[in-house]
């Protein structure tokens, strides 16, 4: 299975403008060197990636919260990417979860699974990635 996601960019790095599409066609948004570095409307590679990541990491939780008989009533992940100069240098996920039934202890060992283990993390294993996990409502 192949995904997709294109880009175009047109002009010089500060003032030229660009679209990132994804194959899907679900989005298609416009980028700049000013959504990227700065906070103009728009957005950048960098928020694509946290959405990546943080559904991704929603998604492998609920399957092992699933596969350990817990499955999941809802969960809210939020990714933030740090980008410092032109490195990502870390990236922090957030999430709370409703899922009863589940000690503290499970919670935390099926989350830290989750974010060793989804592929995205998996696949931006150069990055640190911190994690804060959050049980509600159990």
């Amino acid at each position: 299975m192949d995904r997709t996601a294109t880009a175009r960019w047109e002009g010089d790095l500060r003032s030229g403008n660009g679209t990132m599409r994804l194959g899907s066609g679900a989005f298609e948004g416009p980028y700049s060197f000013k959504t990227r570095f700065e906070s103009a409307p728009g957005t950048n590679p960098e928020e694509l990636l946290g959405a990546a990541h943080a559904g991704c990491f929603s998604m492998a939780l609920s399957g092992g919260l699933t596969k350990a008989g817990k499955p999941p009533k809802s969960i809210d992940t939020k990714a933030v990417v740090h980008l410092e100069g032109l490195d990502i240098t870390k990236i922090e996920l957030s999430t709370r979860v409703e899922a009863p039934g589940l000690t503290a202890a499970e919670f935390q060992a099926l989350a830290n699974d989750a974010k060793a283990n989804c592929i995205v993390s998996k696949a931006l294993a150069a990055v640190p990635i911190s994690l804060q996990a959050t049980l509600v409502g159990s």
